[in-house]
């Protein structure tokens, strides 16, 4: 059944702002979301459990829920694993686990960061922040942005800093706020990304 209704469960406040405003430009007029954000990967991870036993006790059959966190430095697959057998002991059916079937929940990883998902539209990136070069996305360190090195938002901070903005330091709600309003959606290089996006238009088609 096609989902009217997304529910996210997210880590922390810049991801919310960063969806807010992205989500309403992905879905259709008709469909509706809510997004909870908790206070951090591990008070996310800490709850989890017992916000998706809620979710299973009354979840209509045309709501999804989508669970979003930073990889940070975890190991991918040990980190999803951890997710899958949460959701399963919680009693949802994960897209993972359901062979093809109606499925209710889906994890997905932003590796290793949100301001990894902005490295993969520079162009996007540039139209709000007009002064930053073109030439990033050519550069070595930043050609995949789910493989930068030493910290993607740190690297995001750097770049902005350098070309005159924040520099009294990232605001990293505002940013995500601002960059949400004008992604496009069908040209981002990050794997990561591409994963979380198809996922919400599989639930919505």
């Amino acid at each position: 059944m096609t989902a009217t209704h997304l529910e996210l469960l997210v880590e922390e406040p810049s991801m919310e702002a960063f969806l807010r405003a992205f989500l309403p430009r992905l879905l259709p007029q008709d469909r509706t979301f809510e997004i909870h954000a908790f206070q951090g990967k591990g008070d996310l991870m800490g709850k989890l459990e017992a916000r998706l036993r809620g979710y299973a006790a009354w979840l209509p059959a045309d709501w999804r829920i989508l669970v979003v966190v930073d990889r940070d430095d975890e190991d991918c697959l040990g980190l999803k694993q951890r997710l899958e057998t949460t959701a399963q002991r919680a009693g949802l059916c994960s897209k993972s686990r359901a062979g093809g079937l109606p499925w209710q929940l889906v994890n997905r990883i932003a590796i290793e960061e949100l301001e990894a998902w902005y490295f993969g539209d520079w162009s996007a990136v540039r139209a709000a922040y007009p002064r930053l070069p073109s030439t990033i996305p050519n550069q070595q360190r930043y050609r995949d942005p789910d493989a930068i090195g030493g910290g993607t938002w740190e690297a995001f901070e750097r770049i902005m800093q350098r070309n005159g903005y924040f520099k009294g330091g990232l605001r990293k709600i505002e940013a995500a706020r601002l960059l949400g309003g004008v992604f496009e959606a069908g040209r981002n290089r990050s794997a990561s990304f591409c994963r979380f996006r198809d996922a919400v238009l599989e639930a919505v088609a």
